[in-house]
């Protein structure tokens, strides 16, 4: 099958350097690159080119970002080619447009490296849902985040000291505020809850970061225990659904806990197969690449066929995710201590809680909060 990227940064460089080196029955014909970057003979400035190749029969989107993004993905369906994309940000805003496309137009639409890099998280989601309903899910699903986190717990450092090292070692963007404030977590939950539980998610989805933790707030948590994880966490049961991006002071002997630098960890329930966990490399060239090369040839083989018509009619119901929370705040609050500057605020719903959290960010913009897991 000859196959056109979109995109040669580092994730489609290790597309390319993988298919040449391993897939013998895939060729990349094509390449979609800036004017000023035309080093190789398949490569082109121009989508159009791409899509007047009849030979062309998948196109790996690897861009990132929404635009162009979603016109090109979108146009690839319409014109009768396969899609494969790593691209959580236009898979979380357009994917009910995207699975339309595909149907009607008898193509596959592929997802798997969008959440968890090399992590064959959606695969195994769509695997358990042959036979089960998916009731939950959770996932330290950003590398980025629980690097920083780890450096920080192991290293006894700071916040802005771990942030600036991860930067260096190209683990954090310069802008990093995608990742440490939720945003990219926020994406891959929407893509998780949509294919676990068969419904167009809700967008609007509560979501905290980690921006303002401290060395400080890591040490009262491990007094009590614990340990911070920024979470996507999802729940679904009698027709109703619910999901959240926050951080979770997990117990210290979780196997979150215990989760190193940018790893991933992922988890779900279904309905007679129980807790699975899904762990591995969560970005980088080779591990992404992995996953939309195995894609690909999940489509070349016809081994797998995604099918995203979200049918499923669940309702958006935030009362079935409640925990209580823990604020590091001088705010005046209501709730229990919980250590120096802490209180422990109980049964709240993931959106009352960012409430809350706006409300005591308005007067102590360092504030920071996480869940405690009600199981504990």
């Amino acid at each position: 099958m000859k196959i056109a990227l979109l995109g040669y940064g580092t994730v489609g460089r290790g597309v390319d350097r993988i298919i040449r080196e391993r897939v013998p029955d895939v060729e990349v014909t094509r390449i979609l690159e800036l004017p000023d970057r035309l080093s190789d003979p398949r490569m082109t400035a121009s989508f159009d080119e791409i899509l007047a190749d009849d030979a062309v029969e998948l196109v790996v989107e690897c861009m990132g970002g929404i635009e162009p993004a979603h016109t090109y993905i979108a146009s690839a369906l319409r014109s009768g080619r396969h899609v494969v994309t790593s691209n959580k940000a236009v898979v979380a805003a357009h994917l009910a447009e995207f699975a339309a496309l595909a149907h009607a137009a008898g193509v596959g639409l592929y997802l798997e490296a969008a959440v968890g890099g090399g992590v064959p998280w959606i695969a195994g989601i769509e695997k358990v849902r042959r036979v089960d309903d998916v009731t939950s899910f959770s996932g330290i699903m950003n590398g980025t985040t629980n690097y920083i986190v780890d450096a920080m717990r192991k290293e006894r450092a700071d916040f802005a000291e771990v942030l600036a090292e991860a930067q260096r070692l190209g683990y954090a963007e310069r802008d990093p505020s995608a990742d440490i404030d939720g945003v990219d977590v926020r994406n891959k939950t929407i893509i998780s809850a949509s294919v676990a539980f068969d419904v167009a998610c809700e967008k609007d989805l509560p979501t905290s970061g980690i921006r303002n933790l401290t060395l400080a707030d890591l040490e009262l948590f491990s007094a009590h225990g614990r340990t911070v994880k920024l979470l996507g966490r999802g729940v679904a049961g009698n027709g109703r659904y619910a999901a959240a991006v926050e951080p979770v002071a997990v117990a210290a002997s979780s196997l979150e806990a215990a989760v190193p630098s940018n790893f991933n960890l992922l988890t779900l329930d279904g309905t007679t197969v129980g807790e699975l966990r899904f762990y591995g490399q969560g970005a980088g060239s080779l591990p992404t690449g992995n996953a939309i090369v195995q894609d690909v040839l999940d489509c070349v083989t016809g081994a797998r066929r995604p099918v995203y018509d979200f049918s499923r009619a669940l309702a958006y119901d935030p009362s079935l995710l409640r925990s209580d929370y823990v604020l590091r705040t001088t705010a005046a609050l209501d709730g229990e201590p919980y250590g120096p500057g802490a209180l422990l605020v109980r049964d709240l719903t993931a959106e009352g809680a960012r409430a809350l959290l706006d409300e005591a960010l308005a007067s102590d913009p360092t504030t920071f909060m996480a869940a405690l897991p009600r199981e504990d």
